[in-house]
């Protein structure tokens, strides 16, 4: 069948929002997108709501909170039979108000653990199946956040505190209970969210560095602007929902919507003029009509080639790989 001989994308949290968007821009641009989600019946619901005809996506179950179920998926995919082209680690969740540390399946804290350690595991074994394409360009694409980057104006924020992720210790200790943080320290829910994404561009940054000059990946990571009435935010307060949307888009000018941001992520993903390795691309935090993507400094911590080495090693520990 035709669509058997489609480049393939992998998007996780592709139910709802910028993943769920950006599995529709990358169906238009002719790719077969498997979207990896926790609720299958929700995703496959989105997927034809939003118009992704049938036969230009594929539906997996993953949990990225349960290391079991990130084995599980990569066997799946398996099974399907497909190469891999491009894998977008784009799922995560955002839990301010919680004042004690929920739990993975494993029992880590639950944002580090799904945006974090779920993504690292996924990308090391997946790796296998991008190495494998008899594609000529295969990608890896890891989102960031603005607000675990200090350089950027709308990271500058220090509420609740801004990302530090110090020794490690608590990774080091083996981030259970009563661990809740990198670092070791008491329990910030909006800070463990802001470390998680740091993570995420420290883990770019080192699968570039490792991998690749030896195998032609492209590793990048995005900020595709400030989305603010995306379901990321769904734990927030009823009046943060409300008010920050209209703030983005009349006091700041950062607002954008979810199926440009989702646009944006596709790009990077697939099209030609995102293959760049090693990088972060941004829109910036001030919206323009037409704006082209630049390539965003990162933070000084987000620069530290030692502590991309090290929350790599500790990584592998966590997810098993050592």
């Amino acid at each position: 069948m035709e669509q058997d001989r489609k480049s393939t994308v992998v998007v996780t949290g592709a139910s709802s929002g910028v993943g769920l968007n950006a599995a529709k821009a990358l169906a238009d641009r002719g790719w077969h997108v498997v979207m990896a989600c926790r609720n299958l019946d929700k995703a496959k619901t989105a997927a034809k709501e939003i118009g992704m005809p049938e036969g230009s996506y594929t539906v997996l179950h993953l949990d990225l909170a349960s290391l079991d179920s990130v084995k599980q998926f990569v066997k799946d995919f398996r099974a399907t039979g497909r190469s891999l082209e491009s894998l977008v680690c784009n799922a995560a969740v955002y839990l301010p108000l919680e004042k004690e540390p929920l739990r993975s399946a494993d029992g880590y804290e639950l944002s580090v653990a799904t945006n974090h350690l779920g993504h690292f595991l996924l990308c090391n074994l997946m790796l296998e199946d991008l190495k494998q394409s008899p594609a000529a360009e295969k990608r890896l694409v890891i989102l960031g956040t603005v607000t675990a980057n200090p350089k950027e104006l709308g990271g500058k924020i220090p509420i609740p505190a801004p990302p530090d992720l110090g020794d490690m210790q608590g990774l080091e200790a083996g981030f259970k209970a009563p661990i809740a943080m990198i670092d070791g320290k008491k329990f910030k829910s909006g800070k463990a969210y802001k470390d998680s994404k740091l993570c995420n561009v420290l883990t770019m940054r080192e699968l570039h560095r490792r991998y690749h000059d030896s195998t032609g990946i492209t590793f990048s990571s995005l900020y595709p602007g400030c989305v603010a009435d995306t379901p990321l935010f769904r734990n927030h307060s009823p009046i943060f929902q409300k008010v920050f949307p209209w703030f983005q888009k009349n006091v700041t000018g950062g607002y954008v919507s979810q199926a440009l941001a989702g646009d944006r992520v596709a790009a990077v993903a697939v099209d030609p003029d995102y293959n760049k390795s090693g990088v972060y691309w941004s829109w910036g935090n001030r919206q323009k009509q037409g704006r082209a993507a630049f390539l965003q400094e990162v933070s000084n911590e987000a620069l530290d080639d030692k502590k991309a080495k090290k929350l790599w090693e500790l990584s592998e520990k966590l997810v098993g790989l050592a």
